[in-house]
């Protein structure tokens, strides 16, 4: 986002050819009708086509924090309740938590330097969620989970020409969307899954959609067993974002860069509501976040906010011209 945040994805895509993610990133663009995931995050299934959306959860009387401690027992439970096997050492995992406070006080600094100031709902919920949890290969099968709250925060692949963002982006664009407890959120690219569960923190509900059916299948097994009933997710193409939600978002994030904002997400944004969105050219410099805001009367209005390195969107994204 700002030139550490471009420097730090140029890193991470590094780890992976372009050639090799790109050509991931293509096998999954014709995909351009929603399949419900396997099962929606321990609130039953996701809600096909026609069908309604999952359930109203509660509002929150703050950020949520976990109801039991998370030690490496839980660290393993939760590990092999969503099918992923770890082989980290008890030793491995605590040096983990040992990193854990210098990763959230960078945050609050990078937080502050931006904004003024951090959000204190924003560094609860980076303390709430244990990221080392979403630190997983999934094309290899594997934890990257002795990674977590790296030093010199950057994306980390995850497998099938997806990636986890680094946590410093992750913080701004959280901070940017301004979350509140009574709202609604979708995410347009799950990925790791990690941006969700922050947000669904936060707000009311929180819904994702990715078109990578691999990851998606695979993430949608992870929230159950860390309790977040309040996330909501299906494969899919989130060019057409999540009709069935009838009552509207009020907060649409990208994590993949359009060449365009999608039409549908405008009409599905409630009045009040947020569109934050990567906007440019698949794999170049020159990728821009947009916040896009609607007013009372349904007005739309834009600006321009920080640089930015995203993976692509893919789907109906690259086979529609703008205003197709």
């Amino acid at each position: 986002m700002t030139v550490s945040r471009r420097t730090l994805l140029a890193a991470g895509l590094a780890a992976t050819p372009l050639a090799a993610c790109d050509q991931a990133l293509k096998a999954v663009q014709e995909r351009a009708d929603p399949t419900p995931m396997g099962r929606s995050a321990a609130a039953g299934d996701a809600a096909p086509a026609g069908q309604s959306a999952a359930p109203q959860s509660e509002v929150s009387q703050g950020v949520r924090m976990p109801s039991a401690p998370w030690t490496y027992a839980a660290f393993q439970a939760a590990m092999e309740a969503s099918k992923r096997p770890s082989r980290i050492t008890e030793a491995e995992w605590a040096a983990i938590q040992a990193r854990k406070p210098a990763a959230v006080k960078r945050i609050s600094d990078y937080l502050a330097a931006r904004f003024g100031a951090a959000d204190p709902n924003v560094l609860k919920a980076f303390e709430a969620v244990p990221r080392e949890y979403y630190h997983y290969q999934y094309a290899e099968q594997r934890s990257m989970a002795t990674q977590a709250y790296e030093a010199n925060p950057k994306p980390w692949a995850i497998g099938h020409g997806s990636v986890l963002s680094d946590y410093l982006g992750q913080a701004y664009m959280t901070q940017l969307a301004a979350p509140k407890p009574t709202d609604v959120s979708l995410e347009i690219g799950t990925g790791s899954g990690f941006q969700s569960s922050l947000l669904s923190r936060i707000v009311r509900d929180a819904y994702t959609i990715e078109i990578i059916e691999p990851i998606g299948r695979a993430v949608d097994q992870i929230f159950a067993p860390l309790g977040y009933s309040n996330v909501h997710g299906k494969v899919g193409d989130g060019y057409f974002g999540w009709p069935e939600v009838s009552e509207g978002f009020d907060i649409i994030m990208l994590t993949c860069v359009a060449q365009y904002a999608p039409p549908e997400l405008f009409r599905q944004l409630k009045p009040g509501g947020r569109l934050i969105i990567p906007i440019g050219q698949p794999f170049r410099r020159g990728q821009v976040l947009y916040v896009y805001t609607k007013d009372a009367d349904g007005r739309v209005h834009s600006r321009r906010d920080v640089g930015v390195f995203f993976i692509p969107m893919t789907g109906a994204m690259q086979s529609r011209p703008k205003g197709g």
